[in-house]
């Protein structure tokens, strides 16, 4: 029997008969400490409450039935509730302070526990029961507990703390040029993600882009993300001039840095807004789009493999011309690979679609846009880290 395929089974709540909703709930509350948990009121039954110890571990359920019936009858009746505490002495005096009336105080028992029993103000009956045994495996669950619970504390502060390391790593603000505007944007599936993209000012006229997409995700996509940033960084001096040797240095850098797994697709491009050139390496990146003013679309392909996974990788370098109205259009397969419910891809098509949709807008405008329609698509839960970068060419 495969237990794992069990169905769930619980005790949700057991249910006391009182004579006054109101009484007791004050009585349980109040007195006993215990909390609420719902108050409420449906035709059948009537108003139904429910209390439970601070730990939530059982539910009493308050019910008071209607004159007549058998449940009526067995108001003030029941004596089967027993609660369990560590220091029963400390508990009674607790309640008892509180005006709790107990029909005997603790007293120990010949199985080795402690004993007190009370009643409500209906007389259902209580046991306030201690054993030594029971006091620690209670003592080591409630410090096994909050351990847990300071754990996941300190993991969130981590993760908090990474979220906004990683959110500063990309850029801060896009270069500023005559003739191009830009927008780019990174919208993690976890709190932190593998994708990244970058909008460089490489001296000049010129300016290069940079959108990456690490395998696997989580913390570990996360730390190769970081390091691919500061690869990328650290070779700027290459990347005017020789784009092809630039993307060499980066691959070689990663392969000896990060695990054997660890890899990246990526697309460098470099564009120069004196001659309009674009000189480009897209290392098993999805293929860039590049909108021309007449609306037809241009594929920037794969020029050659991923980065960081062999020791030695050629990556030629292919050039095109943008021009005044031109859209290039960046993006990470997040936003292509993206299921709808029913197991629809986006796919390349919707998304070309959509940018040619989108001609006369400006680059904030573009990205903004399909956002919203990979968002809308894929449904509430995000699937993939989204990133994108929007240049457009503006008129002449």
């Amino acid at each position: 029997m495969n237990l794992a395929l069990d169905p769930h089974l619980s005790i949700h709540h057991v249910h006391l008969y009182v004579g006054d909703l109101d009484r007791s709930l004050h009585f349980f509350t109040q007195l006993l400490g215990l909390r609420l948990i719902f108050d409420y009121e449906a035709e059948t039954v009537g108003r139904f409450i429910a209390v439970a110890p601070r730990d939530g571990t059982a539910i009493l359920g308050l019910l008071t039935p209607r004159p007549g019936t058998p449940e009526h009858d067995l108001i003030g009746r029941s004596g089967h509730t027993v609660f369990v505490t560590d220091d029963i002495q400390a508990k009674y005096e607790e309640w008892i302070k509180r005006g709790v009336i107990f029909r005997s105080g603790p007293a120990e028992t010949d199985w080795g526990g402690v004993f007190a029993t009370l009643t409500d103000p209906d007389g259902n009956s209580f046991a306030l029961m201690s054993h030594n045994e029971l006091s620690r495996r209670l003592e080591d669950e409630r410090r096994a507990l909050a351990d847990r619970a300071e754990e996941e504390r300190r993991s969130l502060r981590e993760m908090a703390i990474a979220r906004e390391f990683q959110a500063r790593l990309l850029p801060q603000e896009l270069p500023a040029l005559h003739s191009v505007d830009f927008a780019g944007r990174c919208i993690q599936a976890r709190q932190i993600g593998g994708d990244y993209f970058d909008c460089l000012s490489l001296g000049g006229d010129a300016v290069g882009f940079v959108i990456g997409d690490i395998s696997g995700k989580g913390i570990a996509a996360a730390l190769v993300m970081a390091n691919l940033q500061a690869v990328v960084r650290s070779q700027l001096a290459l990347a005017v001039e020789d784009p092809p040797r630039f993307m060499q240095s980066v691959n070689g850098h990663l392969f000896d840095n990060t695990v054997p797994n660890a890899y990246a697709t990526m697309f460098f491009g470099v564009y120069n807004e004196g001659s309009g050139r674009f000189r480009y390496v897209n290392c098993g990146h999805p293929p860039a789009l590049l909108l021309r003013a007449n609306g037809t679309v241009e594929l920037l392909g794969a020029t050659t493999t991923v980065v960081g996974l062999f020791a030695v990788s050629e990556c030629p370098a292919a050039v095109t011309q943008l021009s005044p109205g031109d859209t290039l259009l960046l993006y990470t397969d997040g936003v292509t690979e993206c299921f709808d419910p029913n197991g629809v891809e986006f796919g390349m098509e919707r998304l070309m679609a959509l940018l040619q949709g989108t001609r006369e807008r400006s680059a904030a405008e573009i990205l903004e846009e399909i956002v919203t329609a990979v968002s809308e698509f894929g449904g509430p839960e995000q699937q993939d880290d989204v990133t994108l970068i929007v240049a457009r060419c503006r008129p002449a």
